[in-house]
């Protein structure tokens, strides 16, 4: 699932809406670049005369943007709502950290530092978080978004800064109650657990863009016909039937049973869809350069998540922000007023 999602990085890279975005190419062709000069790395807002870059935009955006686009193969009013809250979002959440940066830079002047490692240590934990590990397919996604590992590790350094700083401002937040601690932690073990450890059973049906059996068939009666199937499944039509007479891989003749499947064997972006399921969602169709995917989910195994003894740290930092929540908006909300601000999208 990589020809069209590098497509899709490109356009967020570049900053385009989706409603700038040109026509999407013919479904069965590989989208061409655009002619002529464009935009490699432009402003998306510029802070205190510190520029953020729609690089940095859009290497945060890309992994929303493809697992949106899985979601959406018509696009649509929805899709493009979808991606502008995304983006405006991501935009917001930069824009308020130069905000701080700046106000760190003044005590770097006093001595303020953070160490190497601490960002050494980050970087590996979202590689873990958000790739599955894999270093290769993080790298891959840097050149996608034309960024380098140092433009990373700044972003990365900055993100770390605005944490220290907001826990530096709002320390004085009323303690963690042993109720509270319990109740962040079940609501966020989840989200700590070892991803790379999560297994899943389905039933899949995959129906290529051209199909050899069918020499009529073109992307969009494909597409057409696996919203059929997807709609005949959830009114209660057999998948494992309907896998063997129209899936086109090779489970076909098992009925597109896949057991305990680890989720580092699939697309990041189709993972991040499925994985959100719960035993018995019917799914899809899920788009991918090759074709259209329905899924019926069996089960889902988790990866483990840590005990609260080990995060206990991170957790009680979590119930501090929450409380400190309105005061630091309050702050944010000063500082904005007295920021120079220049937005381009």
């Amino acid at each position: 699932m990589r020809t069209r999602f590098a497509w899709l990085a490109f356009l967020a890279s570049t900053g385009l809406a989706p409603a700038q975005q040109p026509a999407a190419p013919p479904a069965n062709q590989a989208p061409a670049l655009p002619s002529g000069p464009f935009e490699v790395n432009g402003f998306a807002a510029t802070v205190n005369g510190r520029v953020i870059t729609k690089n940095k935009v859009g290497f945060m955006l890309s992994p929303i943007f493809a697992q949106l686009a899985a979601q959406f193969p018509r696009r649509g009013p929805e899709f493009e709502r979808q991606v502008l809250e995304a983006r405006e979002k991501i935009l917001q959440e930069l824009i308020d950290r130069e905000i701080i940066i700046s106000e760190f830079k003044e005590l770097e002047k006093k001595g303020a530092s953070l160490p190497d490692h601490v960002i050494d240590k980050e970087i590996k934990r979202q590689i873990q978080a958000n790739y599955g590990g894999d270093e290769q397919k993080f790298q891959e996604e840097l050149k996608r978004a034309r960024m380098g590992m140092a433009g990373y590790r700044e972003m990365t350094r900055e993100q770390l800064i605005v944490q220290a700083m907001r826990a530096e401002h709002f320390s004085d937040a009323p303690p963690p109650l042993p109720g509270e601690i319990a109740k962040e932690y079940a609501e966020m073990k989840d989200k700590l657990r070892d991803t790379t450890k999560d297994k899943i059973t389905f039933n899949k049906i995959f129906l290529p863009r051209l199909d050899d059996q069918n020499p009529l068939a073109t992307p969009e009666t494909q597409l057409a016909l696996a919203e059929q199937i997807a709609t005949e499944i959830k009114a209660g039509a057999d998948i494992a039937e309907l896998a063997k007479k129209h899936s086109r891989d090779a489970f076909a003749d098992k009925g597109g049973y896949q057991e305990n499947l680890p989720r580092t064997d699939l697309a990041a972006e189709f993972a991040a869809i499925i994985f959100a399921g719960k035993e018995g969602d019917v799914l899809g169709p899920l788009e991918d350069p090759a074709g259209f995917t329905v899924v019926k989910i069996v089960d889902i195994i988790p990866g483990p998540a840590p005990a609260l003894s080990e995060v206990r740290e991170m957790v009680e930092d979590r119930v501090r922000t929450k409380k400190s929540s309105a005061a630091y908006e309050k702050w944010m909300a000063n500082k904005r007023k007295n920021a120079v601000i220049v937005r381009k999208l």
